[in-house]
């Protein structure tokens, strides 16, 4: 016995037409609409994340100029670091400052010996021990313009002894006294755990 849709009565046939739409409808949705729904989920996604990063690379062209003159800020604060605290101690650049300054104060070194450079965590220390000959307010005048170098430079133990005669050049006084002058380092010291930095001392005379 054949059954077939013709052989039902016509409410049956609408009931089964009514069945086959549903589940044609059912199998359209979840096997070609869900997906294509995924997808476009997906892709909506992507766009506005596209369009954030848009946004923010917007916002950034916008702020270049002044990055920069941050940058250009940035420079000129290492430029004017570098000339107080130099990157490399060179003996003879500072011997000729220190020759100027002493003809400029009617002074005359007559020793110029470096010490070995203490290293500290950002920048190194190097001493140098001067001996000189003048007179007291010579000596006064030197040390002041000492003390107004662009470059650091500290002076200690200072030891000032009068001459029993004066010398051909009109000195009455010899001294001796130790010029501390600041080297910045290309790379910082590993600081030991615990320690804080050591700071360059003040100015002295």
């Amino acid at each position: 016995m054949k059954l077939t849709l013709t052989a039902l009565p016509w409410y049956a046939q609408v009931g089964a037409f009514v069945v086959l739409a549903v589940g044609g409808c059912g199998v359209f949705y979840y096997y070609y609409e869900m997906p294509v729904r995924a997808d476009m989920v997906g892709r909506q996604t992507q766009l506005t994340s596209l369009r954030a990063d848009v946004t923010k690379g917007l916002n950034t062209a916008k702020k270049l100029p002044e990055f920069e003159a941050q940058v250009g800020d940035l420079e000129g604060r290492l430029a004017n670091l570098k000339a107080i605290l130099p990157e490399e101690k060179d003996a003879a650049d500072l011997l000729n400052r220190m020759q100027t300054v002493a003809a400029q104060s009617n002074m005359t070194i007559k020793g110029f010996k470096p010490s070995p450079t203490v290293t500290k965590q950002l920048h190194a220390e190097w001493p140098i021990t001067l001996e000189l000959e003048g007179t007291y307010h010579n000596l006064a005048i030197f040390l002041d313009r000492v003390g107004k170098f662009t470059r650091i430079v500290n002076i200690n133990g200072l030891d000032v002894k009068g001459k029993d005669k004066p010398g051909s050049t009109g000195a009455t006084i010899t001294a001796t006294c130790v010029a501390t002058t600041f080297v910045l380092l290309e790379k910082p010291a590993p600081g030991k755990p615990g320690a804080k930095p050591a700071a360059p001392a003040a100015k002295g005379a």
